[in-house]
C-alpha cells in the first residue's frame, strides 16, 4: 500500500532511518511534534530494540505518526513510493563506512542519491537535507585543524566511502532551487553516543582481545568528536533554516556544514575517557602509523579475498589507520551563523551519557572463562602457551626477537640442520662459559647465576620419559596390529592421512618453518583463543558436512556388495 499523507498532517521521511544518528533524529522529530515520520529502510520490516519498546517510536507507529516502509535506494520506483506526499526529506542512508567496495558505495551514495533527487522533484517535496560527510575534504595524507567549507575537494579521497560522499554532495547541492526544492548538506564530525553500534563496540571488543593498549601515530592528533543528539539539532536547525524564507533560506540552501561539539580534544585522550569509564585500561604503547600500514593492507587483502565466504568487516584497515593518526578539526561557525547551530550537549556530558549506556560492556560485565582456554590445554600450557598466546607481552616479543635472531645466523645463510645446530650450540657453550665467569655483582646491578640443577634430569622424570616411549611404542604395534586384520577401514584411512602428513611435513625445510610456520603459529593459536566459540561452531559443522559425504562415499562404494 502507498503510504499517504492527510491534508492536516505534514510529513517527513527519514532513509535509512535505523542507522544509528537517523534513530535519534527520528526519536527528536517524533517526540517534539515537528512532524509525522516515515522511515525509509532496506529491511522488510521494522524490529525495535528492547529499550524502544513502549517508547517514543513505538508509541508513534501504534498511534499512526511514525510508518515505515521498505525501500531499496538504488530502485527509484521504490523511493517515489516512499516519498508520497513528504514535505521533507532527511537523507542519510548509506553503507557501512568502514566496506572499502566501491561498487556497493557508488550504487548507494551516488545513484541512490540521485534516485533521492529525482524523486523529491517528481513528488513535490519542498527540502532535502544531505547527511554527508567531513571525510568529503580529507585525502588521507594531510592533517585538517579548523577546516572550514572552503577547503576544495581532494583529487584522491582516502577510501571509496569518502570518495563516493563527495560525489552525492555535489549532486544535492547541484540541485538545490530544483522545481523550488531547497537542498543542504550535513557534515557531523565522528559521532558517538548511545545506540553506537561500531565505535564503543569495537573499542570494548579490542579492549577484551588485549589491543586496546596501543596508540596508532604519536597520540598528539586531535579530533572533533560530535554527541549524537547535536547531530540530530543540527538536522533541525537545517530544516527549520531551509523552510524560514526570505534571506535565512536563501543562505542557508545549496550549501555545506561542518557539525560538531565545537570542542577539539586529542583522540586518543577521548578514547582513554570512554576506555577508561568502561573499566578498561588506557592505552599506552605508541607504535608509529607506518609500522601499521602494511598490516591493515594485509588485512583488507585477507576481508577482499574471504569477505565473500562470510569473514566479518574487519576494522583494521588503511583508510582507518590513516583516521586514527592524523587530526582532523573543524569549523562550526558557518552552521551557528546561517542555521542558527550550537551544541545542546557539551562534549563531557556526552562521554557521560554514552559510559552510562553501555554499561552491559563493563569490564566487571565481562563473563569469565573457567579455567584455561583450549588453545592453551593444546599448547599444554606452561611458558609455551603463554608466549604464543601472548599473555606475557615483553615475554612474547623477546622470544619473537631470538627466533628471528637465530633466523639470520642460523637459518638464512643456508646452513645444514647439523651446521645450525652446531653453531646454536657453540653460542650457547660461550653464552654459558662467558655467564659462569661474570661476577655476582656489575655496576650496583645482581647477576642472576644459572644454577646446575637447571640441567639435571632427575630420577622421577628419567621415569616419566622412559614410560612415555614405552606407552608410545605400544600404541604403534596396537596399530600395526589392528591394519593386520583388515577391517577397519575408517582407522587404515586415518593411518594414511597422519602418514601423509608427516610426509609432507618432513618435506618442509627449516627457512619454511621459520618464515611460515612460527609466524602462523603466533597468530593462529591467539585467534583461536579469541574466537573458540566461532570456530568451533564452525569445525562442527565441517565434521558433520565430512561425516555425510563419507557415509554417501561407503554407501557407493559397499552398499551394492552388501545388497549383492
Amino acid at each position: 500500500m502507498t503510504p499517504e499523507a492527510t491534508e492536516t498532517e505534514r510529513w517527513c521521511v527519514v532513509t535509512g532511518g535505523r542507522g544509528f544518528a537517523a534513530r535519534h533524529l527520528v526519536e527528536m522529530l517524533v517526540r517534539y511534534e515537528m512532524f509525522c515520520v516515515r522511515i525509509a529502510d532496506l529491511a522488510p520490516a521494522i524490529m525495535l530494540d528492547p529499550h524502544e519498546e513502549n517508547g517514543v517510536l513505538d508509541e508513534g507507529l501504534r498511534s499512526g505518526r511514525v510508518q515505515y516502509i521498505s525501500a531499496d535506494l538504488r530502485d527509484k520506483s521504490q523511493v517515489v513510493k516512499a516519498f508520497q506526499g513528504a514535505e521533507v526529506v532527511f537523507h542519510m542512508a548509506a553503507p557501512d563506512s568502514s566496506i572499502n567496495n566501491h561498487q556497493l558505495q557508488y550504487s548507494v551514495n551516488v545513484q541512490g542519491t540521485q534516485n533521492v533527487i529525482d524523486a523529491c522533484v517528481d513528488v513535490g517535496v519542498k527540502r532535502l537535507i544531505y547527511t554527508s560527510s567531513p571525510s568529503v575534504v580529507f585525502d588521507g595524507v594531510h592533517g585538517i585543524l579548523n577546516g572550514s567549507e572552503s577547503m576544495a575537494y581532494p583529487i584522491k579521497h582516502n577510501d571509496s566511502y569518502s570518495a563516493t560522499k563527495a560525489e552525492g554532495e555535489k549532486l544535492i547541492m547541484k540541485a538545490n532551487g530544483r522545481n523550488g526544492l531547497l537542498t543542504c548538506c550535513i557534515r557531523p564530525s565522528s559521532i558517538f553516543g548511545p545506540g553506537d553500534r561500531l565505535l564503543v563496540p569495537s573499542l570494548v571488543a579490542a579492549a577484551r582481545a588485549g589491543k586496546s593498549k596501543f596508540i596508532i601515530g604519536d597520540g598528539n592528533n586531535l579530533y572533533d568528536f560530535t554527541y549524537v543528539e547535536n547531530v540530530a539539532h543540527a538536522h533541525v536547525c537545517a530544516e527549520r533554516a531551509l523552510a524560514s524564507g526570505g534571506d535565512v533560506s536563501t543562505k542557508a540552501a545549496g550549501q555545506a556544514y561542518f557539525i560538531t561539539n565545537m570542542e577539539p580534544i586529542k583522540f586518543w585522550e577521548f578514547m582513554s575517557q570512554l576506555l577508561e569509564g568502561l573499566g578498561y585500561e588506557r592505552p599506552s604503547i605508541k607504535i608509529p602509523a607506518f609500522v601499521m600500514m602494511p598490516i591493515a593492507h594485509l588485512v583488507e587483502l585477507a576481508y577482499k579475498l574471504l569477505g565473500p565466504y562470510g569473514m566479518k568487516v574487519p576494522q583494521l584497515t588503511p583508510s582507518r589507520v590513516r583516521l586514527l593518526s592524523c587530526s582532523r578539526t573543524f569549523d562550526s561557525t558557518k552552521a551557528k551563523d546561517r542555521l542558527g547551530y550550537a551544541p545542546v550537549v557539551p562534549l563531557q556530558e556526552g562521554i557521560r551519557r554514552t559510559i552510562d549506556s553501555f554499561s552491559h560492556l563493563t569490564a566487571g560485565s565481562q563473563s569469565k572463562r573457567e579455567g584455561p582456554s583450549k588453545a592453551s590445554r593444546i599448547l599444554g600450557g606452561g611458558k609455551v602457551a603463554d608466549t604464543l598466546l601472548w599473555k606475557d607481552f615483553k615475554q612474547t616479543l623477546i622470544a619473537i626477537f631470538i627466533l628471528i635472531s637465530i633466523y639470520y645466523n642460523f637459518v638464512a645463510t643456508g646452513s645444514t640442520i647439523v651446521t645450525a645446530l652446531s653453531k646454536a650450540l657453540l653460542v650457547a657453550s660461550v653464552f654459558l662459559f662467558l655467564h659462569g665467569i661474570l661476577p655476582e655483582k656489575i655496576f650496583g646491578y645482581t647477576v642472576e647465576k644459572i644454577p646446575a640443577s637447571q640441567f639435571h634430569l632427575s630420577k622421577d622424570s628419567s621415569h616419566d620419559v622412559s614410560l612415555s616411549v614405552i606407552s608410545s611404542w605400544n600404541t604403534t604395534v596396537k596399530a600395526l596390529r589392528s591394519l593386520c586384520q583388515g577391517n577397519d577401514w575408517s582407522f587404515f584411512f586415518k593411518v594414511v592421512f597422519v602418514l601423509l602428513a608427516l610426509s609432507l611435513a618432513g618435506a618442509i625445510s627449516l627457512h619454511s618453518i621459520f618464515v611460515i610456520a612460527l609466524p602462523i603459529a603466533f597468530i593462529v593459536f591467539i585467534v583461536y583463543e579469541k574466537k573458540e566459540q566461532e570456530i568451533d561452531s564452525m569445525m562442527v559443522s565441517f565434521k558433520s558436512l565430512a561425516c555425510k559425504r563419507k557415509s554417501d562415499v561407503y554407501e557407493k562404494l559397499f552398499g551394492s556388495k552388501k545388497h549383492d
